[in-house]
């Protein structure tokens, strides 16, 4: 047992939930102006591809993740603009993104690299390791806060940030107004689309940055299909954290956690099909104690548009 549970496996969960986390709040800020964003497992594998195709034009690591970034602000465009202007159903264009997304980065990847199945080049930097000064040498906080790349951070800050946004600024009321009722919201001035598209766009940024984190952060590869539905358990995640965003970071790290724990039982002699399901069946059971149908409703709401 002690094997199991120790100050790595918490550091490992960390590194792990990460890009959970910033797919989460993305879906999270569409949720809260009254989209149901289904792409973000498209989203997530795009930025993860543009990453590494970043990495491999430019040779430099940051120019690659915001190579990552605009790639993906694209696709965001393209779901508000079929969404939101065109009134198109979320959900089918967002499963259409997926697909979309899975069909065309195997097929660049092989246009452009030349593999089937992955990429990898061991001359490729990934993304640093911070070692936080003073932290670091402090006994067991340092190991797991010290030594993670700087989305994993990020993604953290960016939850607090998020957080204050949403409940302290007029910028958060506005975007909680537009996803509650947008004819009234449009009545008293409020432009709807505008605050739909920026929500999208920026939920397309977070994406990339999710990416990025699994293909330059966790690994400096990239494989078919590589977010292998990370995207929906972040999608899960946004709903269990009810769109806030310190409750999505909080049902992130359950999700992360169990994550941490099918790996590490890989090396306890188990089956590999076994552990692999788990942070799968972990879904699926917080989806059955799920008991808020607004959500729902909300999806249903939007998906009839």
């Amino acid at each position: 047992m002690e094997t199991l549970f120790d100050i790595n496996l918490l550091s490992s969960t960390l590194r792990i939930v990460a890009p959970l986390l910033l797919a989460a709040l993305g879906g999270a800020l569409c949720a809260r102006v009254g989209l149901f964003n289904v792409a973000l497992e498209g989203m997530m594998l795009i930025g993860a591809f543009c990453a590494i195709l970043g990495n491999y034009l430019f040779g430099n690591v940051l120019v690659a993740v915001l190579f990552s970034c605009l790639c993906v602000g694209v696709v965001a465009l393209l779901f508000a603009y079929l969404s939101v202007h065109l009134q198109a159903n979320a959900i089918i264009v967002g499963i259409a993104i997926n697909f979309l997304a899975l069909g065309l980065t195997a097929f660049a990847l092989f246009v452009i690299f030349g593999n089937k199945g992955q990429y990898y080049d061991p001359n490729m930097k990934g993304l640093p390791v911070w070692h936080i000064p003073v932290v670091k040498d402090i006994p067991v906080l340092g190991d797991l806060l010290s030594g993670h790349s700087p989305l994993v951070y990020l993604a953290f800050l960016l939850a607090i940030a998020l957080q204050y946004v949403v409940y302290r600024t007029v910028l958060g009321f506005r975007l909680t107004a537009v996803g509650e009722n947008p004819s009234a919201a449009g009545s008293l001035g409020l432009r709807v689309k505008r605050y739909q598209y920026g929500a999208v766009l920026a939920s397309g940024v977070l994406c990339a940055l999710a990416g990025a984190q699994l293909s330059l952060g966790q690994v400096t590869l990239f494989a078919e299909n590589m977010t292998s539905g990370r995207g929906f358990i972040a999608l899960v995640a946004a709903m269990l954290g009810q769109n806030n965003p310190l409750g999505v970071a909080a049902s992130s790290l359950l999700f992360g956690f169990t994550d941490a724990i099918s790996i590490r039982l890989q090396g306890l002699a188990l089956p590999t099909h076994f552990t692999m399901m788990l942070p799968y069946v972990m879904t699926i059971i917080v989806m059955f104690l799920f008991k808020d149908k607004a959500y729902l409703r909300q999806s249903g709401r939007i998906g009839g548009q």
